[in-house]
């Protein structure tokens, strides 16, 4: 959809592409967390986080289809991701934070094909599909008249609660400031008596459970399907380089930067072509150019400031 001359009510229109987009984002930010706190903990680059969002959506939707409910389905989602994520990281990961990126790579990649298959083989390889729950469906009013998604906002409201209790379980608790000295010098908290692997492990299963939940909430409004993390891995590491690695702040500003630059380059970029171009011309130009929209904005940002919005210093 564009905007265009024959738009009733063009204010209405940006106000929901930038709901939509916040949403997006949010969502963005519960994988971008995890994935940002394993990378500025671990030093480790974890391309199997997007199987832990599939994980996540497949587990809530076989409890909600047996269970028939959505709390139920997603508390299994954290669970599954998390229990998932902890024996990954006793099992494999840990033999590869004294090993060069390279490894970590290539390992990470093989757990991405491990994990797929594996799902394939269990749940077969059709789409599966999870309602929406009856009190979060149907459209809401809001105000100007503009109505909304229930559930979408629903989707703003929990991922801004899991940002703000993140940002108070890394600031305000002893676990929190294990992980941000964790992030400035393991060696010395490690010196300290702190158990640095077992600090690993929590850390390695929250971002896993963080991603789950992502994965169920998502999954109610698309398909869960073997596959479906990773194009969700890609958006999530241009979040944490524009917003800083290790930077929960960070991910969230730069998650929230992507979703709307994402949604409001897909809808207004080809009617901006269209000022100067043929109505054809004008919606291949500014696709391609939506597309293309959060990398220049990551170009952007590290030409500015190379470490990303919130990131260390170096």
């Amino acid at each position: 959809m564009t905007l265009d001359e024959t738009s009733p009510m063009p204010l209405a229109l940006l106000a929901e592409q930038v709901l939509n987009g916040l949403q997006f984002g949010v969502m963005l930010f519960l994988m971008a967390a995890g994935l940002t706190l394993i990378f500025g903990v671990m030093g480790l680059i974890n391309l199997a986080h997007g199987s832990l969002y599939m994980i996540g959506a497949f587990a809530a939707a076989s409890v909600a289809g047996a269970t028939g409910s959505f709390l139920l389905a997603l508390v299994a989602a954290m669970t599954a991701a998390a229990v998932a994520g902890a024996l990954v990281e006793l099992v494999v990961i840990r033999r590869l934070y004294a090993r060069d990126h390279l490894d970590q790579v290539l390992a990470t990649f093989a757990l991405i094909l491990i994990f797929s298959e594996g799902t394939r083989w269990v749940f077969g390889s059709f789409p599966l599909y999870l309602d929406i729950p009856d009190m979060l469906s149907g459209p809401v009013t809001l105000p100007g008249g503009i109505e909304y998604p229930r559930y979408r906002l629903a989707l703003i409201g929990i991922g801004l609660t899991v940002a703000l209790g993140l940002g108070l379980l890394i600031t305000r608790t002893r676990l929190g400031i294990r992980i941000r000295a964790g992030e400035n010098d393991r060696e010395m908290i490690a010196a300290l008596g702190v158990d640095i692997s077992r600090l690993y492990t929590i850390v390695f299963a929250l971002g896993a459970a963080l991603a789950g939940l992502a994965g169920a909430l998502v999954g109610a409004i698309q398909s869960v399907q073997v596959g479906m993390g990773e194009p969700v891995l890609i958006l999530a590491f241009v979040v944490i380089v524009i917003g800083g690695i290790g930077s929960i702040k960070g991910a969230l500003v730069g998650a929230i930067l992507v979703g709307l630059t994402d949604t409001l380059g897909g809808i207004f970029l080809p009617s901006l072509f269209r000022l100067f171009l043929d109505p054809s011309s004008a919606a291949n130009a500014g696709a391609s150019l939506a597309s293309m929209a959060i990398y220049i904005l990551m170009a952007a940002v590290l030409i500015w400031r190379p470490t990303g919005l919130f990131g260390a210093r170096g």
